[in-house]
């Protein structure tokens, strides 16, 4: 049998097959990203074998802390359920203040639920990942023309509502992305919270914005699926209220 012949077979019967592998051929095709391959799929691999996992099976999920400048990685096993954390990043600048993005030019960087949707291999910042912003709860909470986009995660150290990492650690971050798109994961969680909301946190925090009722209120429907990852440590499933509330 010839190797045209198999590879028509193997299209024809595991199309989700080729679509992956066709992913992360496509991604080698850029030289940013064969750079991040030579320089850093060693240290994902050891990273990935340290937490029981290989990289031709695993699922990402990113917890984003803005007050915190902290960036959490939590994978698993496709085959699992619950996420364990693998790796953190200090996030290296942050714009706006605290509080959700609701327009073009706020500066602000996002806070909800979120997943990856784009790949960008040839970015002004190195490597990036988009951030599907505004999602439908972001459109609901705002009477605002304009409600901005194009955040990501990306290389550099300068931001205007993304979440910058450095070009050194954006090869890493990216790189984990590749290959879980690759492994068939079609959507990558990111969360992003003002901070660690904690019923200790959130109280300080609410002091400090009492003034703000509209805010707190947001917080407060944010912390709920901030305690159920907590707790169960899996990917949440959000639908959006009337009013943009998230609902769990």
């Amino acid at each position: 049998m010839t190797k045209a012949i198999i590879i028509l077979l193997i299209a024809t019967f595991f199309p989700s097959f080729v679509l992956q592998t066709d992913f992360l051929t496509e991604q080698k095709k850029f030289a940013r990203v064969r750079t991040a391959i030579k320089e850093k799929q060693y240290v994902i691999e050891k990273n990935l074998k340290n937490n029981e996992l290989t990289i031709d099976n695993f699922n990402l999920l990113f917890v984003a802390y803005k007050d915190n400048d902290l960036l959490e990685v939590y994978a698993k096993k496709k085959q699992d359920t619950k996420y364990k954390k693998i790796n953190s990043y200090e996030i290296c600048a942050r714009s706006g203040q605290l509080g959700p993005k609701r327009k073009q030019g706020d500066e602000q960087v996002p806070e909800g639920f979120y997943h990856i949707d784009r790949f960008n291999p040839s970015s002004s910042f190195y490597l990036s990942l988009g951030i599907n912003y505004p999602n439908l709860g972001d459109k609901r909470k705002t009477k605002a023309h304009n409600l901005g986009g194009d955040i990501f995660i990306h290389g550099s150290c300068v931001t205007i509502g993304c979440l910058p990492m450095t070009d050194n650690f954006i090869k890493e971050i990216y790189l984990l992305a590749v290959y879980a798109k690759n492994n068939g994961q079609s959507k990558i969680p990111v969360y992003i919270f003002p901070f660690k909301m904690t019923d200790s946190n959130l109280k300080t925090y609410k002091a400090k914005f009492k003034s703000n009722i509209e805010l707190i209120s947001f917080w407060d429907n944010l912390k709920v699926g901030y305690d159920k990852f907590i707790k169960d440590q899996k990917e949440i499933s959000v639908k959006f209220a009337d009013n943009g509330d998230y609902t769990y």
